[in-house]
């Protein structure tokens, strides 16, 4: 299927829901960076898609070997400067705002979604390096980052310890020169190894002697897959070996990799940031990348948009009027076809909108700060979610056919279920967004954000649901510990309804003033989210507002009876 960037819904939302005219983008620079990358993704990455999930990676006793014609789109993307383009420019890159790189990002993984990973992990690399490395860290690792000649990967994962981070065991023992011996092994790695770029720079949580327990004794290492030379060239294979890759339902092209540290006694790695500054280090990386997971379910939600159109325009079954037409004309095609793209219009803004605040943030606004961390679960979960039901709705456009593999339509499927779990579980996130982000600045930032909407909103049906999650998120900071928890998902789930609501019908109350097709669309669909999908999230406000009592009302022995 020919894949094309959504450049004019990209350049709409950059425009009215990001503002990124506030941060200082040219708008003929914003077309030039939003076509060139449509272009670029299309050509170059969009045609391995379907071999990366046939063929996938490919483990061997030397390493992760990729399919044919990946090294060459990802030294095409590097010669391209695609990553340079958020990077600060003091270490080669373009220094543009993070929301456009998001919107660049976001092409990439439309067109070749487990491709687009290793790109995704390199960006929160440089983001822990910039906010904690040293400055000889910074000189040597950034600019070769910020190229994507080298890669980067995030280590928090062990057999014994999945979201527990607390738990982990990998060890860091000082050898005397400044450097650490590393020594463990890390499993759920994401393009933990490949054979793209010249060096992999892993960033490893580890316990250096006598750290005290829990996550207050972590520590972050730079842990390279091959040593520096003198001349900062990659060197000496470090003692890294990987022990295999996972065979996974989706996202065939991104080898998930078990890493063993240390097997032979001589893994050398340094610390970044003080001891036991691990996961001070590790969330800013982890934050960077909530929100570019919740872009990955704007990626799947747009690819499997286009393929469910691009079907359904070209099937004919069935009549209408006593004609025989293609099911695109039928109404319940009709109407899955369009909520698709509401949702992935309204996934893009949610997210945008939060990518905007990491700009605003950076340039030391504290509310954009305050508004970034109540977002972030939001982009990440709901983003997700959606990712999975538009890829959902497109398997249903195609019927039968969807089941199938030929079609295309079950991958986006599978590579999307994944992304409510990696990163933070979207119940991890919900429980962060009740236990933690709505109490930011005692209440405050929430509180804010209810007003700004409820000024905005004319729909009474959003206005009914910003009334709706403004009464249960303020009942969820009186509620006990147990209840907050029993809650936060339904919550979750209407507070960014609400907010992709209040977005959306921004764009539409924008778009009613022109007669383009795409205006027309964008009108209509805005219309469709706010008088069908709004009400839907009202429906959720008994759960938003329930006791836990429900849910231990048995014991586990009689629930699994």
């Amino acid at each position: 299927m020919p894949f094309t960037a959504p450049v004019a819904e990209q350049r709409f939302v950059l425009d009215h829901v990001a503002r990124v005219g506030d941060l200082g983008v040219d708008g003929d620079v914003l077309d030039a960076v939003l076509e060139g990358a449509g272009e670029f993704a299309a050509g170059s990455w969009a045609p391995l898609d379907r071999v990366g999930d046939t063929v996938g990676a490919r483990w061997t006793e030397t390493g992760v070997i990729m399919p044919d014609g990946f090294r060459d789109a990802y030294q095409a993307y590097v010669a391209g400067g695609w990553g340079t383009i958020g990077s600060p420019e003091a270490y080669g890159g373009q220094g543009m705002p993070f929301v456009l790189a998001a919107a660049v990002l976001e092409t990439l993984g439309a067109a070749n979604m487990g491709f687009a990973l290793l790109p995704t992990l390199t960006v929160g690399a440089i983001e822990a390096l910039l906010h904690h490395g040293s400055p000889e860290q910074q000189a040597t690792y950034l600019p070769k980052l910020a190229t994507g000649e080298w890669s980067g990967t995030m280590n928090l994962t062990e057999p014994q310890a999945g979201s527990d981070v607390g738990a982990l065991r990998t060890r860091a023992t000082p050898r005397g020169d400044g450097t650490f011996l590393i020594e463990g092994t890390k499993i759920y790695i994401s393009f933990g190894d490949h054979d793209l770029a010249d060096n992999i720079v892993h960033l490893v949580l580890a316990r250096t002697p006598d750290a005290p327990p829990g996550t207050r004794g972590l520590s972050l290492f730079l842990v390279p897959k091959f040593r520096l030379n003198a001349d900062g060239s990659p060197g000496e294979a470090n003692d890294i070996r990987v022990v295999s890759i996972e065979h996974k339902m989706g996202l065939h092209a991104s080898p998930t990799c078990v890493l063993s540290f240390g097997d032979n006694g001589d893994c050398t790695g340094e610390l970044i940031g003080p001891e036991f500054g691990g996961i001070r280090a590790m969330f800013t990386m982890m934050n960077n990348a909530r929100l570019n997971v919740g872009l990955q379910g704007v990626q799947v939600a747009e690819a499997a948009t286009q393929r469910a159109l691009a079907y359904a325009a070209g099937r004919v079954q069935g009549a209408r009027n006593g004609a025989d037409v293609a099911i695109v004309e039928h109404p319940d095609v009709r109407r899955m076809l369009l909520r698709m793209r509401a949702q992935t219009m309204a996934a893009r803004a949610l997210v945008y909108l939060a990518a905007a605040e990491v700009d605003r943030a950076a340039a030391g606004d504290a509310d954009a700060r305050a508004r970034l961390d109540l977002l972030t679960p939001l982009a990440k979960a709901h983003g997700t979610d959606l990712g999975n039901e538009v890829a959902s709705l497109g398997i249903q456009v195609h019927g039968g056919m969807g089941y199938v593999e030929e079609t295309g339509a079950a991958q986006h499927f599978r590579d999307a279920r994944i992304t409510p779990i990696y990163e933070g579980t979207n119940g991890i996130q919900a429980a962060d967004l009740v236990g933690r982000k709505l109490a930011l600045d005692n209440g405050g930032a929430f509180a804010r954000l209810i007003a700004e909407m409820r000024e905005e909103a004319a729909a009474a049906p959003l206005r009914d649901l910003i009334d709706a999650v403004d009464e249960s998120g303020r009942a969820l900071l009186r509620a006990d510990s147990d209840d907050r928890l029993a809650a936060s998902y339904p919550f979750l789930t209407m507070c960014s309804v609400a907010v992709c609501g209040w977005l959306m019908e921004r764009e539409g109350r924008i778009a009613a003033s022109g007669n383009t097709p795409f205006l027309r669309l964008k009108a209509a669909a805005a219309r469709f989210y706010v008088e069908q999908i709004v009400p839907e999230a009202l429906g959720l406000r008994a759960a938003a507002q329930a006791k836990a009592d429900v849910l231990y009302q048995v014991d586990a022995a009689t629930l699994a009876a």
